[in-house]
């Protein structure tokens, strides 16, 4: 049964940030993760997650400025000291969260500016950053996202990311597989993660069209989640979906999977 995981950057939003982990642990989620923990001073963070037993999955490296747009910098030229800084940030944030597993976010090609230049810009960066990260015990992960939703974001594939893997040629460089991203940008789904399950360490979750709740789309799911058992997945699921009509209201597809959950630990005592 897959493990899931509460992305509090797009669920429980109905409360407070720091909130939102109290609402997921109610739920019934034993893991959180989100976009970044750096508004707040992380042993701030730590206690919320202390208080209701909770795992931090994921979190990002620092974006860049999120609300102005920016949706990561490691691929751009004039800003690799600031990428070189963030990871440092990262690092004290993981450790103090006891987070086993960083993104990195590629960022939105920048106008102008060679794609192979951008591709040599990233892979040094992910060259720094990995080692780094292995040294305190966090996989350093990347992620593809669709081109609908951010428009010129830079890795858009699965095999654009093998390929960036490979050219990084680390031990510590692994792929999160967003199912909803790569449904619209390539699908074929179930086939790609298998080749590629010994690179993913993290796989996200939300339904097509839309971003909502699983089962709201053309996604299908249920088999999804046999489909990763079957091949031996053991990483988080994160539900980072946008609810269609409150988080609460639209946790239907889990509760099943927390019920299930619930009986099989009695079963085991």
């Amino acid at each position: 049964m897959p493990r899931f995981s509460a992305n509090l950057s797009m669920l429980f939003t109905e409360h407070e940030f720091l909130d939102r982990f109290d609402a997921a642990a109610r739920a019934g989620f034993e893991a959180v993760e989100y976009v970044g923990p750096y508004d707040h001073p992380p042993e701030v963070v730590a206690e919320r997650l202390k208080r209701n037993g909770l795992t931090q999955a994921l979190f990002n490296l620092p974006p860049g400025d999120w609300g102005r747009g920016e949706r990561g910098i490691a691929v751009l030229p004039d800003r690799v000291e600031e990428f070189r800084s963030s990871v440092d940030t990262a690092i004290a944030y993981a450790r103090a969260l006891g987070c086993e597993r960083v993104n990195c976010l590629a960022g939105i090609a920048p106008v102008g500016v060679e794609r192979a230049v951008l591709e040599d810009v990233f892979v040094e960066n992910l060259k720094y950053a990995a080692p780094k990260l292995k040294e305190a015990g966090v996989k350093l992960l990347v992620e593809a996202i669709n081109t609908i939703d951010i428009p010129g974001f830079f890795l858009t594939g699965a095999a654009q990311a093998m390929a960036i893997l490979d050219r990084v040629g680390s031990d510590n460089l692994y792929f999160q597989y967003d199912i909803y991203h790569m449904q619209i940008m390539e699908g074929d789904l179930a086939r790609t993660i298998e080749k590629n399950l010994d690179r993913i360490a993290h796989i996200q979750i939300a339904d097509n069209p839309g971003r909502h709740e699983p089962g709201t789309g053309e996604i299908n799911y249920p088999f999804l989640y046999d489909f990763l058992d079957r091949i031996g997945y053991a990483g988080w699921v994160g539900a980072e979906y946008k609810p269609k009509e409150g988080t609460e209201v639209g946790l239907g597809w889990f509760s099943a999977f927390a019920r299930q959950a619930a009986r099989t630990a009695s079963a085991g005592r």
